[in-house]
Order: structure tokens, then C-alpha cells, then sequence
């Protein structure tokens, strides 16, 4: 099932079960920031890219080392070579993304992206290596940035996904598919939002991270945060603004955020994680910011 209809989605996702499959990924993967610079095309709808004197390349190229080495402790991580053609390579999970026994490959929206999704190197590491199926979406016309723009559920098969010019109802639809989902909610992001997983995040299967000032219409907010009740952090603008929803959980009993989110968000919603089993986790990353995502949009997960 695919909708736009709160009341008809929730009423299948309360039905399902945390049956699906693992809530957490069981490997990582990296793309590293070769090249790290302002990408004109994608700065066009990404309101939290910096200009371009705000970018370093040599601290961003360490701070990704460091995450590397960190969420290396908790679940296996490879990182692939970048390309100073691509700049927002380092941004792998939009272009890349698994599911059981597949990888798919998204279509991004700028031409700068759509580069990405050309590397035989990462489509023979999951084909070859991994011996996953492709599932081919980058060739047809649709945007669909795969987890930039689709938030899953993965414990539950339930997605998320927000409507942007980064993602349309039809790419919504072949995301859905591909991902073999069970429901999969189409809501709009608000005016200047890019991407749902800068606005909402879904850890393990029992908790979520909710900005509502990126949700177009606030109900839409509202119920997410809702279903995943008490486990629901509803940021504030501040918390919105510093990446706080732009997190992960990696193991079921971690939540990674960089830091700059980890100082913004507040006692209370840290309290509010660690009633769920979560424990906050950050590494600096205030350099890859620069580019306009944080520490997921970093993280290409292997399910």
C-alpha cells in the first residue's frame, strides 16, 4: 500500500509486526569526500549548503576518517574512493541503497548526482561481492534520492517518504517497490526542504526524531510522532536547524548524530532517547555540513 492518507496508513502499520527484518543495518558503507568542495547544481534546492569559502577539504576529509573509525566499533563499515567529479559523493545513500538479497540504484535530480550512480566499482562490490540482484531506477525519469528522501521503518517495512523536487509520487512508487515495502506514506516537505531524512528519523524500530517545521502539512508530523509514541523527540527549531534529525541507529542500542547536533539537542530529548533503549553517540562533522547534510546522509546502510 501506497498513500497519501494518514488515517488508512496507520491503520495497516498498526496492524504489522516488527517481523520485516533486521531493525538495524548489518554493514555500512562510505564514499570518501575526494574533491570536497560547493556543488552549484545541488546548492539550487539545498538550503543548508554553506558558500563556498566555507568549505575545507583536508578537515572534512579527517572528520570522515574519524566517523569511519567510529561506527566501525559498532558494525562493519567500508569506505570507497571518492571522485573530484562528484562532490556530493560523500552523500552515498541517495544514489545507493539495499534490501534483502538487492541493491538499488536511485536517480538523483542534478546531473552532478546522477554521475554517482555510474561507478562500477560500488555496483560490482554489491553485485559481485555481495551477489545482490540490481534493481535499475537511475535510467528512468522520476526522481527518487532512495533514503535521503525515503525514511524506513526497516523493522516494520513501513516508509516515509517525503515529496520534494528530490523525489516525485511516481519515483515514491518505484521506491516502494523496490525496497519491497509493506506500506509507505507520501506526505510534502515544507518550502526549502530537500530531503526527509534532514527532518525525520526512524531508530530501530521503536523510537523517532521528528522536526515538524519540514513537513508541509503539520498533521503529517503529528501522526508520525504519534505511532512511535512515547518514543517520539519532537525537535525544536534550534535542534531542526543543527541536524539532530539527520541521525541513525547502527545497533539497537545506539543512535549516532554529529556533533553539533548532539549539543543542540536538549536534556530532555536525550533523556527521552535513553528511555528507549538509545544511547547518543556523535562524532564532529561540522565540515562535511558545509555541503548541506550531516551524519546519515553520510551512511550508506547494507541490509
Amino acid at each position: 500500500m501506497i498513500t497519501r492518507d494518514l488515517e488508512q496508513f496507520f491503520a495497516a502499520a498498526g496492524k504489522v509486526q516488527p517481523d520485516f527484518g533486521p531493525a538495524t543495518a548489518r554493514a555500512t558503507f562510505l564514499v570518501a569526500p575526494d574533491g570536497f568542495r560547493l556543488a552549484e547544481q545541488s546548492a539550487q534546492d539545498n538550503t543548508y549548503m554553506a558558500a563556498a569559502g566555507a568549505f575545507d577539504a583536508n578537515r572534512a576529509s579527517q572528520q570522515h576518517r574519524d566517523l569511519q573509525r567510529a561506527i566501525a566499533q559498532v558494525v562493519p563499515t567500508v569506505c570507497f574512493a571518492g571522485n573530484p567529479q562528484t562532490p556530493d559523493a560523500v552523500f552515498p545513500n541517495n544514489v545507493f541503497g539495499t534490501a534483502d538479497g538487492r541493491y538499488i540504484v536511485g536517480r538523483m535530480r542534478h546531473p552532478v548526482r546522477q554521475r554517482e550512480a555510474e561507478r562500477g566499482d560500488i555496483r560490482a562490490f554489491f553485485r559481485d561481492v555481495l551477489g545482490r540482484e540490481e534493481v535499475e531506477l537511475s535510467t528512468q525519469e522520476h526522481a527518487c534520492e532512495l533514503t535521503g528522501a525515503l525514511v524506513i521503518d526497516r523493522a516494520r517495512g513501513l516508509g516515509y517518504c517525503g515529496l520534494s523536487e528530490r523525489c516525485d509520487e511516481e519515483g515514491a512508487r518505484q521506491m516502494h517497490d523496490a525496497f519491497g515495502l509493506r506500506a509507505t506514506l507520501l506526505f510534502d516537505l515544507a518550502a526549502g526542504e530537500y530531503h526527509t531524512n534532514v527532518v525525520l528519523a526512524v531508530l530501530a524500530g521503536r523510537a523517532a526524531v521528528v522536526c515538524p517545521k519540514g513537513f508541509a502539512d503539520a498533521n503529517a508530523a503529528q501522526a508520525i510522532a504519534d505511532f512511535y509514541a512515547p518514543h517520539a523527540v519532537w525537535c525544536s527549531e534550534a535542534e531542526h536547524a543543527a541536524f539532530v534529525g539527520n541521525c541513525i541507529a547502527l545497533s539497537g542500542d545506539t543512535v549516532w548524530m554529529s556533533a553539533n547536533a548532539a549539543a543542540a539537542l536538549t536534556a530532555e530529548h536525550r533523556a527521552q532517547l535513553a528511555a528507549a533503549g538509545l544511547r547518543v553517540e556523535d562524532v564532529a562533522l561540522d565540515a562535511i555540513e558545509a555541503a548541506g547534510g550531516s551524519l546519515r546522509c553520510c551512511i550508506g546502510e547494507i541490509y
